[in-house]
């Protein structure tokens, strides 16, 4: 009977552990948006977005990728606003345990960014630079603008149904709240 109890106080205490409740919650910071010609650039940031266990799997070479969507929208009076541009940013992390190398690669088609250390490859991983083109159809005069930002961590896959057995990585997945930046043309 001891030992039951024993094991439940175990079960519990790592459930808590695990819980979401008891993480930081991710969120978007430092946002910067400048507009030049037809073509505005989104600067941004994620806070709060790894914790150990994510960084553990890094380090064991479980490839992680962030995902960033950021629309344009126009606001419109007495109707809903309308999405004019969208752009989904996919970033990805691997570490390289043979060299020792930590690579961080992006869907823009640049290629992929060599880091030695752990913290200069979260860095890259959490800011996103984002290019949104403006159609030659938009009068930018007529009503305001805004951009809404998120990130979220893509799912886990681990290889041969390993995320049945390691059951508490979908606690690493995250999704910031939409954030909402207005846009001064």
């Amino acid at each position: 009977m001891i030992h039951k109890t024993k094991f439940l106080a175990v079960i519990i205490v790592v459930l808590i552990w695990f819980s979401p409740a008891y993480a930081r919650e991710a969120e978007i910071r430092d946002v910067l948006v400048t507009s030049q010609g037809d073509a505005i650039t989104v600067y941004a940031r994620v806070t709060n977005c790894f914790t150990k266990g994510m960084e553990s799997a890094i380090m064991a070479g479980v490839p992680t990728t962030f995902t960033f969507l950021l629309d344009l929208n126009r606001e419109r009076n007495f109707w809903f606003d309308k999405r004019v541009v969208g752009l989904v940013i996919r970033q990805t992390i691997k570490y390289d345990s043979v060299k020792k190398i930590f690579f961080v690669s992006t869907t823009d088609g640049k290629g992929a960014t060599a880091f030695q250390d752990i913290e200069s490859a979260k860095r890259a991983m959490a800011e996103i630079t984002g290019i949104l083109i403006i159609p030659r159809n938009v009068d930018n005069r007529q009503t305001p603008f805004y951009v809404m930002i998120k990130a979220k961590l893509d799912k886990v896959r681990l290889p041969l149904y390993m995320e049945y057995v390691f059951f508490f990585v979908s606690l690493w997945d995250f999704e910031t709240d939409w954030y909402r930046q207005e846009i001064a043309f």
